[in-house]
């Protein structure tokens, strides 16, 4: 898959494309069903497929305020369209700048001017330009005009649950994470770099690898986790997996994700960059009175992870 930043880099004969256009946090089984219709749309009219996204949720810069915390980052976000197996990504710096464009120079200039759009596809419910003016009605109005079709993909639903990254971002907050992942089409997932911690799981018995506090993805509810971390040498291996300040200590100031991989107590992780997946919740976090007590339970925890992930 090719990354395009800026729409100038785009080559004059790249087109002509289907486009599929939107914020796609967390790249979830509503965005991809959207890709998905566009790569069936740019196989039978000889076109490439290209997701048109933004560097930050646009949010960030009109109302920061409101601005959620984003499930994915835009590392994470490229890497999943990349797998969805569409041919390019146009990734837009939201600023003030692109802020103020209109809608209609948005869709004359880029999707016309720099891809050659033949067909645009959308969620019905998304919008963009200059306070958001841009919407399905007004890119049918603008097809006729410079030929291109529109495509307004609706809500779609599992389980009763309307597939959205806000419903997801709730669903994490919770801890669920097995209902996030069935949104998701995959287990929600954290990636950083494994830094040096205390070292008191090592000495309890459960060497963790600690995530850096400037990890990569929307960290779900304080909890113990059954999961799996990957390394780079891309083997799933099975994590009980601890989120949160750990009560039973005093001298942890910030949240931590910490992932101890079951059966592997000699692995060297530091320096490395992990992915961490999340399976399941285990339990929330608790303060236990003595050290005893709570080996017993990180016993459990270890138990019931193997059980799950069998």
């Amino acid at each position: 898959m090719i990354v395009f930043t800026d729409p100038n880099e785009i080559p004059a004969d790249f087109g002509p494309t289907v486009v599929a256009i939107g914020k796609f946090d967390g790249v979830h089984t509503g965005h991809r069903l959207v890709l998905e219709k566009a790569i069936v749309d740019a196989g039978s009219q000889g076109a490439k497929t290209v997701a048109v996204t933004f560097d930050r949720n646009p949010l960030a810069i009109l109302r920061p305020e409101l601005c959620p915390t984003e499930l994915v980052s835009l590392a994470q976000k490229i890497e999943l369209l990349g797998g969805t197996g569409i041919d390019a990504v146009l990734v837009l710096t939201f600023d003030e700048v692109m802020a103020q464009v209109p809608a209609e120079e948005f869709v004359e200039r880029i999707l016309v001017g720099n891809l050659h759009a033949k067909t645009v596809l959308l969620g019905h419910d998304f919008r963009f330009g200059h306070r958001g003016a841009g919407n399905p009605e007004l890119l049918r109005e603008m097809g006729e005009k410079f030929g291109f079709t529109v495509d307004a993909v609706g809500d779609v639903t599992d389980e009763g649950d309307r597939v959205s990254s806000t419903r997801i971002r709730e669903l994490l907050a919770e801890g669920d994470v097995a209902t996030a992942a069935r949104l998701l089409g995959r287990p929600h997932a954290v990636a950083g770099e494994v830094v040096h911690g205390l070292k008191r799981g090592r000495e309890l018995g459960f060497p963790t690898a600690n995530l850096s506090p400037q990890s990569q993805g929307d960290v779900p509810a304080d909890g113990v986790y059954a999961g799996w971390l990957r390394a780079a040498d891309g083997i799933h291996r099975r994590a009980a997996i601890s989120v949160g300040m750990n009560p039973t200590f005093d001298d942890v100031e910030m949240r931590q994700v910490e992932a101890y991989v079951l059966d592997e107590t000699d692995l060297d992780l530091y320096g490395q960059e992990v992915v961490v997946e999340f399976v399941d919740r285990i339990r929330g976090m608790v303060a236990f009175r003595g050290i005893p007590a709570l080996i017993e339970q990180m016993t459990d925890d270890v138990a019931r992870t193997r059980e799950i992930l069998s």
